[in-house]
């Protein structure tokens, strides 16, 4: 319903779209796509990739000197993101004509997405911040009173929300309400219910975040290069400019690399170390077994072409491997389902914050994707089940009072000086 309001062509008067100028740039019909609008036809292709390549070479090097910077510069980097992509978001469907009758309509939307981002993040980083504060005894009281009554905070946070929309419903914008009400409610489930697992994969060990995110951006760049100097059979209408040429050279490409990576990235305690608490230093741990080298004798055959007996492989590049296919094969469907979108709205992009590659969604819409894999894979494949010594310290911090865990100290001592005396 929504959708018709949109595709209306807009009045002389009235914009569309409000601050997005390049909105009613039309894209190319896919039917144009068996041929003139591919990437090795397009005259200014080398102005476009220079633009490009220059704006990746500044994204990858902030986002390597966030990532040294550890775990909650990355996790403030994630919120950033959030940030600009719901802002993004917001404006695809904005009318400045209805905004003008509704003043504080736009409020609304943001006291939702921080209610929502309250009760994410307030879920995902208690424990840590537990573990922060455990030595001051008026924060450990003060933050576990509020993780305590954290659901019901935020679920009267959003009812204040409701019953806010609800008081300020005005006749004859009934529609243009509720449809930004519906949206609002999308955004926040597409940006946030995937944008968590991101949060969960860092204080994993910032090489759960690391790697699938470095594949998709290994797996972007190579898809860019070999359809820019060898692509000339279209890939999907969706995309008239991605070729197989592209998708396949960018899926061997990927493959390989998340097998080196894996590698490199596995032998560094700092990226391995999982977070317990909510400081910023540099993590020395045991790396587990996943991130013990383990020899491979390799066949006579293969020794007689190269100088190698044997090689040193690290357990967890294996389990790389499957984010290098899911990378390369199944991740770029979210780009597909964002171009999808953008083609039913008339849109080139959602926005032009990032020269040459369009907006942060732009940029995010494989990692969303990807992020969920990686968290699902590690829970169930790769994290140990069962109970731990830190489980258990966790759900002491958590759920008991300070008095409660002294109670439990001195009993715990009493049980093992008791058996100490009968063994």
């Amino acid at each position: 319903m929504q959708k018709e309001n949109n595709t209306t062509v807009p009045s002389a008067t009235t914009p569309r779209i409000r601050h997005r100028k390049r909105s009613n740039e039309v894209i190319p019909e896919p039917s144009k796509a068996n041929g003139g609008n591919l990437l090795v036809n397009d005259r200014n292709k080398y102005k476009s990739m220079w633009i490009r390549t220059h704006s990746t070479v500044w994204m990858i090097g902030g986002f390597a000197l966030i990532v040294y910077m550890g775990h909650l510069y990355i996790t403030a980097m994630v919120v950033v993101i959030q940030i600009f992509m719901a802002k993004e978001l917001f404006n695809l469907l904005r009318k400045a004509h209805e905004d003008r009758h509704l003043p504080g309509f736009r409020l609304l939307n943001w006291h939702f997405f921080f209610t929502a981002m309250f009760f994410v993040y307030g879920r995902l980083l208690s424990q840590p911040l537990v573990n922060t504060v455990t030595s001051d005894k008026f924060l450990y009281q003060f933050v576990s009173s509020l993780i305590k009554y954290h659901m019901a905070i935020c679920y009267f946070l959003y009812i204040a929300g409701f019953m806010w929309f609800i008081l300020t419903l005005k006749k004859k914008m009934y529609k243009y309400q509720f449809g930004q009400y519906a949206w609002t409610h999308m955004i926040l489930i597409v940006v946030f219910t995937q944008s968590s697992f991101t949060v969960a994969n860092i204080f994993e060990g910032i090489f759960w975040f690391l790697l699938p995110a470095s594949l998709i951006v290994i797996n972007d760049i190579f898809a860019y290069i070999f359809g820019f100097f060898f692509g000339k059979t279209p890939l999907i209408k969706l995309s008239p400019k991605k070729t197989w040429e592209g998708f396949i050279g960018a899926s061997v490409t990927t493959i390989i690399s998340a097998f080196v990576l894996a590698n490199i990235l596995g032998r560094f305690c700092w990226l391995t170390c999982p977070r317990k608490d909510l400081s910023s230093g540099w993590l020395e741990c045991d790396p587990g077994p996943l991130f013990k080298p383990e020899n491979y004798i390799l066949p006579g055959w293969i020794s007689q072409w190269f100088p190698w007996k044997e090689i040193s492989v690290l357990p967890v590049q294996w389990h790389a491997l499957c984010f290098g296919l899911f990378a390369s094969i199944i991740a770029p469907f979210g780009g597909f389902f964002a171009s999808g979108f953008k083609r039913a709205f008339k849109i080139k992009d959602f926005g032009d914050s990032i020269p040459g590659h369009g907006g942060i969604t732009d940029r995010m819409d494989c990692q969303m994707v990807m992020a969920v894999f990686a968290y699902i894979y590690h829970q169930s494949f790769v994290m140990r089940q069962g109970i731990s010594v830190e489980m258990i310290l966790d759900q002491i911090l958590t759920n008991l009072t300070f008095e409660e865990q002294q109670s439990l100290l001195m009993k715990l001592g009493q049980i093992l000086q008791e058996r100490l005396e009968h063994s």
